[in-house]
């Protein structure tokens, strides 16, 4: 008989905490029927509504419901690291609490695995109910990690995704601070077979993720997977170099000829003024490899748990 871990990472869902309970207790039948054994770890990310009396509430009736509550609102990638580490199944899947990852894919997934994947992952094919400028801005966001990084990012990827064992200790080695989860089980590698879903809107609340919140999580992604934007600054160095080169040609050449140095100012603090930026952006660059390693190093833990049931 395997066992089957369900993470469900949590920030203020009082409301979907039983809702999501029911959606998976609806499979039992085929859980019994393939002998396999079910565990749910509600992951408590700092909320600050009822999710905690909530989970309370499901565990007093069935006990394979489990509590893992933060000390704050560390994140979700703290959260699934920590559902991860905790969890013990032969298979291990990632869902969201807010039924956005259909459970109706489950006994498909199990299913591949038992055929030799070692991982099932998701993607939604389409962003219905999503706002367009998110949308846009995603879309770019994936393609662009596929020009500069060598892992393996899907446009449309979830963190729903179904593991076996081998590949869920292959992602606890990778004990990084700044984490990126979706490049991270990329990076590990493992056969993996991809679902393609329609979008699911959430059953209620509203979503965590705001757009700023989003744009930093995709600088994360970036620096965590990438060198090329350090590679850019490098080039961009070089090549203002030589055009600074060509321009003081120019002015001692025009100079020599014309004898008026002076003429040409507003151009000038104009060229100043576009080299400064450039510099500050690539500063900026640096600055954040710098910051990301800087956490590293200090090596705090991913997360604090204040009550584990």
């Amino acid at each position: 008989m395997g066992l089957l871990s369900v993470i469900v990472p949590c920030y203020n869902e009082a409301e979907n905490v039983p809702c999501f309970y029911k959606e998976i207790m609806k499979h039992s039948a085929f859980f019994e029927k393939e002998n396999i054994e079910l565990e749910i770890l509600y992951i408590d990310d700092g909320s600050a509504d009822g999710t905690v009396p909530a989970v309370k509430a499901l565990r007093e009736e069935d006990g394979r419901v489990h509590l893992i509550s933060f000390s704050r609102n560390f994140g979700k990638e703290a959260a699934l690291f920590a559902g991860l580490e905790k969890s013990k199944g032969d298979y291990v899947v990632v869902m969201d609490a807010d039924l956005q990852d259909p459970p109706d894919l489950l006994p498909e997934m199990i299913g591949y695995l038992k055929e030799g994947y070692d991982s099932v992952a998701t993607r939604r094919v389409n962003r219905k109910g999503e706002p367009m400028i998110r949308s846009f801005f995603a879309r770019r966001f994936y393609r662009l990690m596929r020009k500069i990084s060598k892992t393996e990012i899907v446009d449309g990827a979830r963190d729903y995704r179904m593991m076996t064992r081998q590949m869920v200790d292959a992602v606890l080695s990778m004990r990084e601070y700044n984490r990126f989860t979706k490049g991270i089980f990329g990076w590990v590698g493992f056969r993996t077979k991809w679902l393609e879903f329609e979008n699911v809107e959430r059953v209620r609340g509203e979503t965590k993720w705001s757009f700023w919140g989003l744009l930093l999580y995709s600088l994360e992604g970036i620096t965590a997977f990438s060198t090329i934007p350090l590679s850019i600054a490098a080039i961009m160095g070089v090549l203002f170099c030589f055009l600074a080169f060509l321009l003081i040609i120019f002015i001692v050449v025009r100079t020599a000829i014309f004898g008026d140095p002076v003429s040409g100012w507003p151009s000038m603090v104009c060229i100043i003024s576009l080299i400064s930026g450039v510099q500050l952006f690539c500063l900026g660059i640096v600055g954040q490899y710098l910051a990301k390693t800087y956490l590293e190093v200090k090596k705090r833990p991913i997360y604090v748990i204040k009550e584990e049931l």
